[in-house]
């Protein structure tokens, strides 16, 4: 894969105390720094801009994103992540955001690093039910991933290039680039 900015680069993600794990770290960081990277291709003039009425403006996602993440991994995991009240940033721009994404992601990287098999697979209250750790944090990483769409879609809308975040976009390729677009290339082994 090749990707113009990194936010959080491999030498930064902890190993994992229980080497099992390693690859929830590797994924959490990669994650982060496509949403980062997605969130880069807005300015601080477009905060305000929702595709349609029903739409959350772009703060709102950005904003979403940071107090969500926070809940999932302090209510329903039970880490110690910064208190509610201190989890946006002081000031509402797109570099505040990002750089408050990436701190907040560093420091639960450190925490995931410590945990074993035991903690991920304790059950745990998750909005009514009872999951896992390892489900919620699964359920927390496809919930971003959903915003991170969101937003690339909002950037098409606005006519901006959408960055790479899984392979080749209709802005972004390299040479080797090998997206999966016919029979062939899907029946390839």
């Amino acid at each position: 894969m090749h990707y113009d900015f990194v936010a959080i680069s491999d030498p930064d993600v902890p190993r994992a105390r229980d080497a099992t794990f390693q690859h929830m770290l590797d994924t959490y960081a990669s994650e982060t720094n496509k949403v980062i990277s997605v969130w880069r291709c807005f300015g601080d003039g477009d905060l305000a801009y929702r595709p349609h009425p029903k739409s959350m403006t772009v703060l709102e996602v950005l904003r979403h994103q940071l107090l969500s993440e926070r809940r999932f991994f302090s209510q329903f995991l039970g880490t110690a992540d910064a208190p509610a009240d201190q989890v946006l940033p002081a000031e509402a721009s797109v570099e505040a955001f990002c750089g408050r994404m990436r701190e907040l992601a560093l420091a639960r990287l450190a925490v995931f690093a410590e945990q074993d098999q035991a903690w991920w697979l304790a059950p745990v209250p998750f909005f009514g039910e009872t999951r896992s750790r390892i489900w919620v944090f699964w359920r927390r990483v496809l919930h971003t991933c959903h915003h991170r769409t969101q937003l690339t879609v909002y950037l098409r809308l606005l006519d901006r290039p959408v960055p790479s975040t899984f392979g080749p976009t209709g802005d972004v390729t390299w040479q080797g680039a090998d997206p999966t677009n016919s029979v062939e290339a899907a029946g390839r082994k």
